[in-house]
């Protein structure tokens, strides 16, 4: 059987982005104060992660009242309950990829819907980033389950299945409210569990942030369903991770302080 991904591993400039961030987080690990320390810097990566999270939901909160547990909107919590959780699901992620979707969404969307965890069966949905009308329900479950069907079975990099997860959960906005924190989960879990980042130092979800406005066009450009959007848009989620490897860095920087 053909791999589903290994035409877009391929696209233009793919297998050098790959490679940038595969180079960019074995910099990071490389890091003396990981000898020590590295189950501080990952928390601390998954504070920062869900704090960026939330924010490309639209929802702004400053780290240190998050960090005193003092942030009480329903969108930030969900996205700290998503990320605390990343570590118990990762055994299941390949094997039963829906019921780790299932799961993500029913912790980060407590508080922000009546039905967390199951997928929505109308045609409406929650659009943050402008993104335009979600396919319909029905066309949306069948490539859901595509997608499913493809987290089993691709050989790709972990950048590129992470990239293409984060991009349908994006767009297809499955579950129709907090799809975009179980999106960038599902990434960040991708990355881990496909062993580029193993340990969950690296902040992608701060990458995503830190190129602003290039977010939610490389998630259009994506829409397009053209080989050069489809590689526009894993060319960017290297670029998050690189900068997310960067965010970390400075983390282990400061506690070498």
């Amino acid at each position: 059987m053909n791999d589903p991904l290994a035409a877009v591993a391929e696209l233009p400039g793919v297998p050098e982005a790959v490679q940038e961030a595969r180079e960019a987080v074995d910099r990071l690990y490389r890091h003396r104060v990981l000898r020590r320390r590295s189950p501080e810097v990952s928390a601390e990566s998954a504070l920062r992660g869900a704090r960026a999270s939330a924010a490309l939901e639209g929802v702004q909160v400053a780290l240190e009242p998050l960090r005193r547990g003092e942030a009480t909107d329903p969108v930030v919590q969900g996205a700290l309950r998503a990320s605390a959780e990343l570590g118990r699901l990762g055994p299941t992620w390949r094997s039963a990829p829906r019921q780790v979707l299932a799961r993500l969404h029913a912790l980060a969307a407590a508080g922000l819907t009546a039905d967390p965890g199951r997928p929505r069966t109308g045609d409406t949905s929650v659009d943050p980033l402008g993104l335009g009308p979600a396919p319909g329900a029905a066309e949306t479950a069948a490539r859901m389950a595509a997608l499913a069907d493809i987290v089993s079975a691709t050989n790709a990099p972990a950048l590129v299945l992470g990239a293409i997860v984060h991009a349908e959960l994006a767009v297809l906005r499955p579950f129709g409210v907090a799809d975009g924190l179980v999106a960038r989960a599902s990434e960040r879990l991708t990355l881990v569990e496909l062993g580029l980042d193993p340990k969950s130092l690296t902040v992608v979800e701060v990458g995503h942030a830190d190129l602003g406005e290039a977010y939610a066009e490389g998630l259009r450009s994506y829409l397009k369903g053209t080989a050069e959007g489809v590689g526009a848009w894993v060319r960017h989620c290297a670029e998050a991770v690189v900068l997310g490897a960067r965010e970390s860095t400075a983390v282990c920087e400061a506690l070498s302080r």
